[in-house]
């Protein structure tokens, strides 16, 4: 099962594997709090600090977010076969372990927010379970 929550949430028995996906870890933020960190599944610094600042709108954010997921990375212009399309395979890999245990997204946003890129990710996810 795939599930979201704050990084600074409580940690329970069901959480399972917990995954930091932010760009940042957090100054001061102990490594117990989560099992690993994925700061190439958190939105761009640039991206974050619009968004943060209401320059672009949650919208704006979301369709951007989902852009900088699946970019290719610079290097693959000297790939000709095998292309990275960005964090394709990572969330195929989170999306079959989520399918056997559970998975938790986390991030820095407190547990009540209405906007967080942990549900957009979580969405994305969900469609490769599907």
């Amino acid at each position: 099962m795939l599930k979201t929550k704050s990084v600074h949430a409580p940690i329970a028995a069901g959480d399972g594997l917990r995954l930091l996906v932010a760009r940042f870890r957090g100054r001061g933020l102990p490594a117990d709090r989560y099992d690993v960190w994925m700061a190439s599944l958190g939105p761009s610094e640039a991206l974050l600090k619009s968004v943060l600042a209401e320059e672009i709108t949650w919208r704006e954010f979301t369709r951007r977010y989902r852009d900088e997921l699946f970019a290719p990375a610079a290097t693959d212009a000297a790939n000709a076969t095998i292309k990275n399309h960005g964090q394709k395979f990572t969330l195929r890999l989170i999306a079959k372990l989520a399918a056997k245990q559970d998975v938790t997204l986390l991030c820095h946003c407190a547990e009540d927010a209405v906007h967080c890129h942990r549900f957009e990710l979580q969405k994305l996810i969900a469609k490769e379970m599907s």
